[in-house]
C-alpha cells in the first residue's frame, strides 16, 4: 500500500512539474493596452514575471476627453494559468492613483480637479506567439475613490493588449 501511494505521488508530481514547465511566461513584456467602455483609452503597459507563473503589471494610462482630462497609474498582481499551447488565462488584483481635471465650462459649480485612488480586479485571456509577441484581451473592473462625481464610482474597462516579450 505504501508503495502504491509513493508511486502515485511520484507520478502526480511529475505530471504537475511538466505542466508547470509547459506554461512558463515571459520574463518581461512591454507594449500598449488599448481600452474602452469608461476606461482610459490607451495605456503603456509593462509586465514582469515573479515566482512561478505569477507576474506584476504596471500601466500608465491617459485620457484627453471632451469632458475631462485624466492620467492614472495602476499596479496589478496576476496569476497566470495555461489553457493549451500559447493560450493562457489570468486573473489579478491591484490598485492605482490618478489625477483628473474637469474644465469649468462643463461644471463651474465647484472644482473637480485633483487626485483619486482606485482598486481594480483583472481577468483575461492571452496568446503568446512563437516570436516575441503577446496579445491579450481582458476585463478590468475599477472602483474609484475621491470627492468628485467624475471618478467616484465603478468603471468597467475592456482592453486589447499588444506587448513585446523579452
Amino acid at each position: 500500500m505504501k508503495k502504491l501511494v509513493l508511486i502515485t505521488a511520484f507520478i502526480l508530481g511529475a505530471v504537475l512539474f511538466s505542466e508547470t514547465k509547459a506554461q512558463e511566461i515571459s520574463e518581461n513584456a512591454i507594449g500598449l493596452r488599448v481600452g474602452g467602455g469608461g476606461g482610459y483609452g490607451a495605456e503603456v503597459s509593462y509586465q514582469r514575471a515573479t515566482s512561478g507563473n505569477n507576474r506584476l503589471e504596471f500601466d500608465l494610462g491617459w485620457r484627453n476627453d471632451s469632458y475631462y482630462d485624466a492620467i492614472k497609474i495602476v499596479g496589478l498582481y496576476q496569476w497566470v494559468w495555461n489553457i493549451e499551447g500559447g493560450f493562457n488565462w489570468y486573473a489579478g488584483v491591484g490598485a492605482g492613483l490618478g489625477n483628473v481635471d474637469v474644465p469649468a465650462k462643463y461644471d463651474d459649480r465647484y472644482p473637480k480637479d485633483g487626485l483619486f485612488a482606485l482598486i481594480a480586479g483583472d481577468i483575461g485571456i492571452e496568446y503568446s506567439f512563437d516570436f516575441p509577441l503577446l496579445l491579450s484581451l481582458d476585463f478590468r473592473p475599477e472602483w474609484g475613490f475621491n470627492d468628485y462625481d467624475v471618478i467616484d464610482d465603478f468603471t468597467p474597462d475592456v482592453a486589447l493588449g499588444i506587448r513585446y516579450q523579452f
